[in-house]
């Protein structure tokens, strides 16, 4: 069971997303019941291979958010540098607080408390516009990245394209919401 602390955190944070959704996102808990697991609409970003497509995810927040981060995840294949192939997304604002073991980057990108789900997507949003190819989580296509940019952009354009189509955005966002409301 979370602390009262996430649950209280978790719930003021779902209310605030869905209050002032930010654009191309959609998250909240996948039940009432367990507020340490949520799922997530990604709308790829416009004028990038990922436009056009929807990319689903999972949040798992730890017991102590927001003392600590949470983890999140693709529901799919996400050909990029910064998501290793099992889908694990890897950005310096979901790296614990502290300082950098390998020195790629500074304790000030990483997370802190003051963090919160809606920076969370919105830096997920940014990441897939624009790949932080210094330290891949997926090696493979960090090197198709920066040696073949059009093959590299070719495969996102084939897997964006088996996703859910644009104007299917707004009834997907509309039922999660309503779903997640009715609980």
């Amino acid at each position: 069971m979370a602390s009262s602390t996430a649950q209280r955190r978790l719930l003021q944070e779902y209310r605030a997303l869905t209050n002032n959704p930010p654009e191309g996102i959609t998250a909240g808990p996948v039940s009432e019941d367990d507020l340490l697991y949520w799922e997530a609409l990604i709308q790829g970003p416009e004028g990038t291979p990922f436009e056009g497509g929807i990319f689903p995810a999972e949040l798992k927040f730890p017991k102590d958010y927001p003392l600590a981060p949470p983890s999140m995840r693709f529901l799919g294949e996400v050909w990029h540098p910064n998501v290793y192939p099992s889908g694990l997304v890897c950005i310096s604002i979901l790296h614990p607080p502290g300082d950098d073991p390998n020195h790629y980057e500074h304790a000030s990108e990483r997370w802190s408390p003051i963090q919160s789900v809606e920076k969370i997507l919105i830096s997920v949003m940014s990441m897939l516009a624009e790949p932080n190819d210094e330290s891949p989580a997926n090696v493979e296509a960090a090197k198709q990245w920066r040696e073949q940019r059009d093959e590299y952009e070719k495969k996102i354009y084939s897997t964006a394209e088996e996703r859910v189509p644009v104007p299917v955005w707004h009834y997907v966002r509309e039922r999660m919401l309503y779903k997640l409301g009715s609980d």
